[in-house]
């Protein structure tokens, strides 16, 4: 290919990029890295994808392009803003509400990422007569460190894409394809002395800056960890209930950046600031039905509603207490064992005591008879 029909071909795919919704567009080769072999070995090795045993299963494959697809010769990044209107950090000060996380709060953006990555692979595929494959994290990707590569923005402190020219706020896509593309160069660090998302996390995520400890991690454990919420980090919950977005708000990179314009990334006004005091009314229908289509879905009733619970007790408004006294005779155990949580964070001792021994003695499960010992 000569320069100027690379060059055509580049502009091609910046127009047709951004007419399909992507914000972001650069182009990483597919050779290998060492460096993303060696940070996610040390990752696996200490242990810190905690119960993400499909990590360390992909690992080969997600380290190197080439093990997943041995035909791909170039990987085009692509970045789709999902700024929000407000600062999310705001709704951490209404207790009674529930914060998810900001890319939670429409469709899920598997979804919506996915479609416009097929619709430009498409009209690359035609353009080129090359094969082309898509992914949006789902599949054994390294995204970020692709991102990084490619120069779509530097993986900050706190190990997520920062862009300067949309923070800390980018869905992340690819498109490997057969086509040999000019790579662009890395964007290089910009980070400098700043501490702000390392120290804001609340369950100390973060063993050293560029390092994260998932199993500290808020998201980790309201969406990937199936059990009960290990006590020592419940009360750091406070009223996330669904993914954390501490380290991202509080990014200086994002004064730079704009508020996503894209109708499909705009929050539902019904998840903006939900009362917990109703999504603890959720059965199993009424969460299928709320969250159809987002990604809150995923994780299922029962993980939703033992983060709910664990919010309301962190909230200490005792007009929660009944239903939660409902919930302790949930037949989901790890409903049951969060309620009992909220109780005794929400009842005066003598209170609690009485309903233990209530409830104690029918009580089978042995991760639930714990919780009322205070375990």
């Amino acid at each position: 290919m000569s320069g100027a029909e690379a060059d055509r071909l580049r502009a091609f795919i910046e127009k047709e990029a951004r007419a399909v919704g992507f914000d972001a567009v650069a182009i990483a080769s597919a050779e290998e890295a060492p460096s993303r072999a060696v940070e996610l070995r040390h990752f696996l090795d200490e242990g810190r994808h905690g119960t993400m045993l499909w990590m360390e299963d992909t690992a080969d494959r997600r380290a190197h392009p080439r093990d997943l697809w041995p035909e791909v010769r170039s990987v085009i990044m692509l970045g789709m803003n999902y700024g929000p209107d407000e600062n999310p950090l705001a709704l951490l000060d209404k207790p009674d509400k529930a914060s998810i996380s900001v890319y939670a709060r429409n469709r899920d953006y598997h979804d919506v990422v996915k479609g416009k990555l097929k619709q430009l692979a498409g009209k690359l595929a035609a353009r080129t007569r090359e094969d082309v494959k898509v992914f949006v994290d789902t599949a054994p990707v390294m995204e970020k460190p692709l991102a990084r590569e490619a120069g779509l923005g530097w993986q900050g402190k706190h190990t997520n894409l920062v862009s300067r020219d949309f923070g800390s706020w980018l869905f992340l896509g690819s498109i490997f394809t057969t086509a040999r593309l000019a790579a662009d160069e890395p964007e290089r660090d910009h980070c400098g002395s700043c501490r702000a998302c390392l120290d804001i996390c609340p369950t100390d995520a973060f063993p050293a800056p560029y390092q994260l400890d998932a199993r500290r991690c808020i998201s980790y454990l309201t969406i990937e960890h199936k059990g009960p919420i290990p006590r020592a980090f419940r009360a750091r919950m406070g009223n996330r209930i669904y993914g954390c977005d501490d380290c991202l708000a509080v990014c200086p990179w994002n004064k730079f950046a704009v508020t996503a314009a894209e109708a499909k990334l705009k929050a539902r006004d019904d998840l903006n600031e939900p009362a917990l005091a109703d999504l603890l009314l959720l059965d199993d229908p009424a969460f299928r039905t709320l969250f159809s289509g987002s990604p809150v879905k995923r994780i299922g009733r029962d993980r939703f509603i033992r983060n709910v619970l664990i919010a309301a007790g962190n909230s200490r408004d005792d007009g929660l207490a009944a239903r939660c006294e409902e919930l302790a005779s949930d037949p989901s155990p790890l409903v049951r064992g969060a309620a009992v949580w909220a109780l005794e964070q929400l009842l005066a001792p003598q209170e609690f005591a009485r309903l233990a021994e209530r409830l104690y003695a029918s009580e089978e499960d042995l991760a639930v008879r714990a919780e009322w010992r205070k375990q």
